[in-house]
């Protein structure tokens, strides 16, 4: 050893380190405060994406079964018709014997009434 010791600082020299380490902790302590930020909201990015990604699936899960519905109400409403038709072509082929039995009721009442008639005459 040289038997020199450093010399003392300064008290200004000794002010500006004090200082100067004062604005790195500060710069640091906002640094780590964003990164916890940052690190909160990515969590929470995550959560939310999550939440999509499930309504998401339960949207397309409803989806399909609507559309399974729908499919499912066409063919009734299909076979609905279908069946109203029937009872409508029976209605009509009665309606025709019903027309064709009054009108040989009728026939029959005339050709009554008319021999009725040539007896009291």
């Amino acid at each position: 050893m040289s038997g020199h010791e450093p010399e003392p600082m300064t008290t200004e020299d000794a002010l500006q380190q004090w200082r100067a380490a004062e604005r790195t902790v500060a710069i640091a302590r906002r640094g780590r405060l964003a990164a916890e930020a940052a690190a909160a909201a990515a969590a929470e990015a995550a959560k939310a994406a999550l939440a999509t990604a499930d309504a998401a699936k339960n949207a397309l899960e409803s989806m399909a079964l609507a559309e399974r519905s729908a499919a499912k109400t066409a063919e009734a409403a299909k076979l609905a018709a279908l069946s109203t038709r029937a009872d409508e072509a029976d209605a009509t082929a009665e309606l025709g014997i019903a027309e064709v039995d009054e009108a040989d009721a009728h026939e029959g009442y005339r050709n009554a009434s008319d021999r009725a008639q040539a007896k009291g005459s």
